[in-house]
């Protein structure tokens, strides 16, 4: 079952996700430097990264709501994929709360309970993460009817349509 939002051939959802994924990631991993090392800089870092994730979240979960809508009715696939977007939207509102924790602060420090939930975010996410390769890998959902080791270019029109000169 082929992506409903694509751009040059490819589901938009999938080229997206890597960036908030990354950035709340980062975060966490600039959490986990500022508790270590109590260094200014690490925490107002962890803030910037997470703000930009949480929007880029909330761009890549508008294309993987389109292409849920497309899932057929009454499939596993359409369990997984719901359970997949619930359970992103929990992480970004997870990580919007530990980031308006920190606003709240001051400059950027986060407390405890903000850590708390960007640290609990980040597992979920992994676990979110791993049902998104679930729909690909194992349910087909996103992947191209002509898919095959030896399949033409995405940037290739599909063999049963006129192509243009030169492609």
């Amino acid at each position: 079952m082929e992506s409903r939002a694509k751009a040059l051939g490819h589901g938009i959802h999938p080229i997206l996700i890597v960036f908030p994924l990354g950035l709340l990631a980062t975060a966490v991993i600039f959490d986990i430097l500022y508790v270590i090392t109590d260094r200014t800089g690490f925490q107002i870092s962890a803030a910037y990264t997470m703000g930009i994730g949480i929007i880029g979240g909330l761009v890549a979960g508008l294309f993987g709501f389109i292409d849920w809508r497309a899932i057929p009715a009454g499939t596993r696939a359409k369990r997984v994929g719901a359970v997949h977007g619930a359970g992103n939207v929990l992480v970004l509102v997870l990580f919007a709360i530990s980031w308006f924790l920190r606003l709240a602060g001051d400059n950027w420090e986060p407390s405890s309970v903000a850590l708390i939930f960007s640290f609990v975010g980040i597992v979920l996410a992994l676990g979110t993460g791993w049902l998104g390769g679930e729909l690909v890998e194992r349910l087909g959902v996103s992947v191209s009817d002509e898919a095959g080791v030896n399949a033409p270019s995405s940037l290739r029109r599909s063999a049963g349509r006129p192509r243009a000169r030169g492609v």
